[in-house]
């Protein structure tokens, strides 16, 4: 797979080299380790969250919480576990050991999705039974309701642990959505999944004698009334300011637990490309891209690429969505939190997948409304190389593109920006036009030419507001300063997008910067369906 190109970083020259051991010792890097007994056991790092956990566990007792994939879930619940548990050894050190009472223990009852992909009801009721079963093994309870179904089995299993030990039992449930999710693209079976688990959760709302605590997690809140029918105490703390570093890395763990691995690695380039993720809260780092980073010494969006948004860029596409601006995407807070499979809003799916995150929050009368963009320029610059893969119908088109503009960008050679776009246009099969519902629009050709830019990762201001009008697109990047107009024409180049970049003196929104400011202007044929028009001017 081709991956975008990074800005060139001012410690890259030995950033494959091995940092120099400091005053910390250096530990274990592991990717994917999901519990905290083996990353204790075996020395590894540790961002200890388990404060959140306490905090949790003293204030409330029904819980939901959403992120992204790979963002921590389920070693969070893991931390649950064992605090319940009493396992107070593995907490030396960490926020909970005095904070906690380990005295008292709970029964946990643990269940996951998150292994392999069900596709049809059947195999989830089969997967259920067998939780189920393994719990039972586990706490040491015998149910006898087998003819009762999913409900009644699972509320025998609640009662017979609460009984045996005592005590009031933990319920975790970690990828609760993942059924749903990996069928988004089949409506019907995405329903049918949906309800067996509502089967499974609605028995939650009648066993609260039984229960001491219950947290459930997944990537997408689909509809509450749905899936989680009847748990109306349930509390959504994924946009409570208070838990908005619970998952990923915060500013304070990237410089004092992964110490020992920042020297030799540009410490602004971290934060540019795998920062941002914000739940109205602390801002937090991807922890997938940034073990990666540690591993391998190298800036690259590891995290999206390990798992490409095949069905989100499919929904963009059908949705004829104007690519450049899902990075200044709108929405309220409820309909960002929540999804229909029936009706599924892109920018909601985004953000709950964590391919957009909260930028800025305007509170009006009984509602909040949040303005999105990209968490960071490594999820930027993957994202649009997806998006570009499938619009120009093919996966190995936009790799040596992308290369080559960069390449340009670094010589600021800009009249040859045109062949190079020319081309890319001239690559695209006919038959791909006529048969994708994206090129029928005019967006699509300035939607090209922006991600390819974002592809890059690249410093990029879209409709960039002056005080006569908006500029299409600025790139800042290597010291220059480069003001993009598009113009979508019928016949020949008229030159009217220079002329407007002129008319209306954009380039004086960015005179104080005290950098080379070059105007562009570019006009595309719908006929040709190519660039007709490529006018550069310096300011």
């Amino acid at each position: 797979m081709t991956r975008p190109a990074p800005q060139p970083v001012p410690a890259t020259a030995d950033a494959a080299v091995q940092p120099d051991s400091g005053p910390t010792p250096r530990k274990r890097l592991t990717i994917g380790l999901q519990t905290l007994s083996r990353l204790m056991e075996d020395g590894c790092y540790y961002a200890d969250k388990s404060g959140f956990a306490v905090d949790l566990a003293q204030t409330g007792t029904y819980y939901f919480l959403s992120r992204p994939r790979r963002f921590g879930k389920s070693l969070f619940l893991d931390t649950l576990k064992e605090m319940f548990e009493g396992n107070k050894a593995l907490f030396k050190g960490l926020a909970a050991e005095n904070r906690w009472d380990w005295t008292k223990k709970h029964p946990v009852i643990r269940i996951s999705f998150g292994d392999g992909v069900l596709q049809s009801r059947a195999e989830l009721d089969e997967r259920i039974r067998g939780l189920l079963l393994d719990n039972q093994r586990l706490l040491g309870v015998t149910c006898t309701q087998t003819s009762t179904g999913i409900s009644g089995q699972f509320s025998e299993l609640i009662a017979q642990v609460h009984q045996a030990s005592g005590q009031r039992v933990v319920v975790l449930i970690d990828e609760c959505d993942k059924p749903v999710r990996d069928n988004i693209a089949d409506s019907a079976t995405a329903s049918k999944m949906r309800m067996g688990l509502m089967n499974l959760y609605s028995v939650l709302k009648d066993a609260n004698e039984h229960l001491k605590f219950v947290l459930l997690t997944g990537v997408s809140k689909f509809s509450t009334a749905s899936m989680f029918s009847g748990l109306n105490n349930l509390q959504d703390i994924t946009l409570d300011p208070r838990y908005s570093g619970l998952c990923g890395f915060t500013d304070n763990d990237v410089d004092t637990v992964f110490a020992p691995e920042l020297p030799g690695l540009d410490r602004e380039e971290i934060r540019r490309w795998y920062n941002g993720y914000n739940w109205l809260g602390e801002r937090v780092y991807n922890p997938f891209d940034v073990l990666e980073l540690f591993h391998h010494r190298v800036f690259t969006p590891d995290w999206v690429e390990a798992d490409p948004p095949a069905f989100l860029i499919q929904l963009l596409a059908e949705r004829q969505v104007f690519t450049p601006k899902l990075g200044q995407a709108v929405g309220e807070e409820g309909l960002l939190s929540t999804l229909d499979v029936d009706d599924i809003v892109p920018e909601a799916l985004m953000f709950q997948a964590g391919y957009l995150t909260v930028d800025s929050v305007r509170k009006i009368p009984g509602r909040q409304v949040l303005t999105l963009k990209y968490p960071n320029k490594g999820v930027q610059a993957s994202m649009n190389s997806s998006l570009l893969k499938h619009w120009c119908g093919g996966s190995s088109i936009p790799g040596p593109h992308i290369s080559q503009l960069y390449d340009l960008l670094l010589a600021n050679d800009l009249p040859a920006l045109q062949p190079l776009f020319h081309a890319f246009f001239a690559t695209i099969p006919r038959d791909w036009y006529r048969n994708s519902p994206i090129a029928q629009y005019e967006g699509y050709y300035a939607s090209i030419f922006y991600s390819h830019f974002a592809a890059l990762g690249l410093d990029i201001r879209l409709e960039d507001a002056t005080n006569q009008g908006r500029i299409d697109m600025a790139v800042l990047f290597n010291g220059y300063v480069y003001i993009f107009e598009f113009k979508a024409i019928d016949g020949n180049p008229q030159g009217k997008a220079l002329e407007q970049i002129k008319n209306k003196h954009y380039a004086e929104k960015y005179r104080a910067r005290g950098e080379p400011i070059h105007l562009i202007g570019v006009e595309f044929n719908k006929a040709s369906r190519n660039i007709v028009g490529f006018e550069v001017e310096a300011a």
